[in-house]
């Protein structure tokens, strides 16, 4: 069934099987449920989804899972065709039954109790959570379930007791290098919410721009973002958007470094006098905050008591990452200062400061988190460390009694597969934590650092895989199998498009539209569907990427890590395991090589027309070279005849070449191909 699935989903359909037509022949149960329920037993029957479905609150109720509720019927409505029922009474009898104990916190927390129960049966589903944000967490499992024989709609029969794994889950999304608008930070928080996280941390400053609001000090963003910043309404607005989601908002104000933006309007926030320009490179800045003058300390107390009167979580993210210290080794009265403290280093200087601002927020009724820089002996434990730099920065801190959240490798912008994120463990079985000191780490976040992403292609870059990584938080630390995660991960591809109006299934097609100058883009998406970007690293170094670098190239059209990858793999592992006699996985290959074969004349002929496009060519002649490999392959492991001598080296050497990028683009398919070159004798 694994199988049929990869090779279906390839074509962007998901293959259902053969299901009974009548709901009292019990249809089978097919698990897309994303992440996966710590427990689930599957029972018999089906409860049908159709009009007569009535739904019962019988004890708390308020506006957040009144809210939650209507959201989940008008997506039930939108999947299935059927009215949704608009009266949401009392009855403890209703067919959708959701029993909650209360509100939970009033600011929610990482302690809120996000667990729930939700049994399914023939007649009734009955859902019951301790809070409101468990019962959201359980009906966003409910839109999950629901299936199709062919004829209806209906919810398999189940019983699943769930809870997480872990207390914080997040996405960070850098609005600071490119400012992302209001509608894609709400469409995320949808898709976030579709998955079960429950932290969007928002970096809102950076060198490139200051995107908050400050009425106290206005020319941070009158002369720091371009004129492109989020409003203090629209911060209360994305606030509250969260939490009727089960979102905290946990917002970032990085600092002593990647603080240039900071300078432009207030220059004395610096040990050097300025002036200063918005940063447009990329990389890390030589400039900072003073930590040696008092009125520093004076502008960010007065500024983080604004902006806890808008952010209400009890976290604020005071950065702390990437501060070479150059100006503060450079300015004699801080290298005084740092004399008169005994301070040996910058680093103690930025300890120095760190504490300053630890004590601030505190005074603000806040706990601080930090990147793994300010972890430091003389920092108090109750900072949280935010490791960026790897799982032992986490693991220093929990082993010294700091709480701490992982981030590396869940780095979006690296562009690596969805299997590696999935398979990276904030707290993998052969840790060397203790019991104790395993508690202390509190869960991970995946970041979409926003050096090369828009608004238009940042969802292609966060999904679906982020979906796989909000599993490995979420789900059991048993739940590893990489071709089921693929299977459930293109369905759930589907659901969060649908769902939260996210743009990274469709973004492909509009930017391959565009690159081409035209909608006959049959042939150009067989080439695309086959790459996939090069990492950050590569594409900064090759490309000398700035803030303003146009991102409209093939590699900004591509997806990550899409389904041909992972389909390829799975079609040429079973093709070898009986390559003379596997004629249903030969077949789907030859069908694929020659559509590269096919596509090519056709690409072509359209690069004759479009430059950004026209830069790839080489890359098209080598796809459809690999065809004929690819093909030739096939015939020689049917055994039907021998390669000829100099066959294999001659065509491993060119797919060699090809494993190296061409227009910053890189193909799916080399390593499984290889491997069919290979297994010929």
């Amino acid at each position: 069934m694994k199988r049929i699935a990869a090779f279906t989903l390839l074509g962007g359909v998901l293959l259902m099987p053969d299901l009974s037509p009548s709901l009292s022949a019990q249809p089978a149960f097919v698990n897309t449920l994303m992440p996966q329920p710590a427990h689930l037993n599957v029972g018999s029957g089906a409860l049908a989804w159709n009009t007569t479905v009535t739904v019962g609150v019988p004890h708390f109720r308020d506006q957040r899972l009144e809210g939650g509720l209507e959201r989940t019927l008008e997506q039930m409505e939108r999947k299935t065709g059927v009215p949704r029922q608009r009266e949401i009474g009392n009855s403890s009898t209703a067919t959708l039954v959701v029993d909650v104990d209360g509100a939970g916190d009033a600011v929610q927390s990482f302690e809120e109790d996000e667990s729930y129960s939700l049994t399914v049966s023939a007649t009734d589903v009955k859902l019951h959570a301790a809070t409101v944000v468990g019962a959201m967490r359980g009906l966003t499992t409910l839109t999950q379930l629901v299936q199709t024989d062919g004829k209806e709609f209906f919810v398999p029969a189940v019983q699943i007791e769930d809870t997480p794994r872990f207390r914080w889950r997040g996405l960070m999304i850098d609005a600071g290098r490119h400012f992302e608008p209001v509608e894609v930070i709400k469409r995320n928080l949808d898709a976030m919410a579709a998955v079960k996280l429950n932290v969007f941390h928002w970096h809102l400053t950076e060198d490139q721009g200051f995107r908050i609001e400050s009425k106290l000090y206005p020319r941070l963003t009158g002369v720091g973002s371009d004129g492109l910043y989020y409003t203090q309404d629209e911060a209360r607005e994305i606030v509250a958007y969260a939490r009727a989601r089960g979102i905290r908002v946990v917002p970032e104000f990085d600092m002593p470094g990647h603080t240039r933006s900071w300078l432009v309007g207030y220059p004395e926030l610096s040990s050097d006098p300025g002036p200063y320009t918005i940063r447009r490179e990329f990389g890390v800045e030589q400039v900072a905050m003073d930590p040696t003058k008092e009125s520093t300390y004076e502008f960010i107390d007065a500024f983080i008591g604004e902006m806890a009167a808008i952010f209400p979580d009890a976290y604020l993210h005071l950065g702390g990452d990437e501060t070479p210290g150059t100006q503060w080794k450079n300015n004699p009265r801080v290298v005084e200062f740092m004399h008169s403290h005994h301070f040996t280093n910058t680093e103690e200087l930025q300890t120095y400061f760190s504490q300053r601002v630890l004590a601030i927020a505190k005074k603000h009724g806040k706990h601080m988190v930090g990147w793994d820089e300010i972890l430091n002996p003389a920092l108090p434990t109750d900072a949280i460390i935010h490791s960026w730099r790897g799982a032992k920065s986490l693991y220093d801190a929990a082993q010294r009694g700091y709480q701490g959240i992982l981030s590396q490798p869940y780095y979006l912008d690296h562009m690596k597969s969805t299997e590696e994120y999935y398979l990276a463990d904030p707290l993998p079985a052969n840790t060397t934590l203790t019991a104790e000191q395993g508690k202390l780490v509190l869960g991970g976040e995946a970041c979409m650092w926003g050096e090369h992403v828009n608004e238009l292609s940042i969802d292609s870059r966060i999904w679906p895989r982020t979906a796989a990584i909000a599993e490995r938080f979420w789900s059991p630390a048993s739940t590893r199998d990489v071709d089921d995660m693929y299977r459930r991960l293109w369905a759930e591809s589907l659901r969060i498009e649908a769902v939260a109006g996210t743009t990274h299934l469709m973004h492909e097609g509009a930017a391959l539209r565009e690159l081409a100058g035209t909608e006959n883009i049959d042939a150009l998406r067989v080439f695309s569907s086959y790459l996939q970007p090069v990492p950050f690293g590569e594409r900064y170094r090759g490309q000398h990427t700035s803030q303003l670098t146009s991102l409209d190239n093939l590699i900004d059209a591509v997806r990550p890590d899409p389904p041909s990858r992972h389909a390829m793999t799975v079609l040429v592992r079973d093709l070898l395991k009986q390559p003379g006699t596997n004629n249903p996985a030969r077949a789907e290959l030859n069908r694929i090589f020659q559509s590269w074969i096919s596509a090519a004349p056709v690409i072509e002929d359209q690069m004759n027309h479009s430059p950004l496009l026209a830069v790839a060519r080489p890359r098209v002649e080598q796809m459809a070279k690999l065809g004929q490999t690819g093909q030739q392959a096939l015939g020689y492991l049917a055994g039907k005849k021998k390669a000829p001598a100099g066959w294999q080296k001659k065509n491993l050497a060119e797919i060699e070449a090809a494993r190296k990028s061409q227009a910053l683009v890189l193909f799916t398919f080399i390593d499984p191909l290889e491997q069919m070159v290979k297994a010929v004798k």
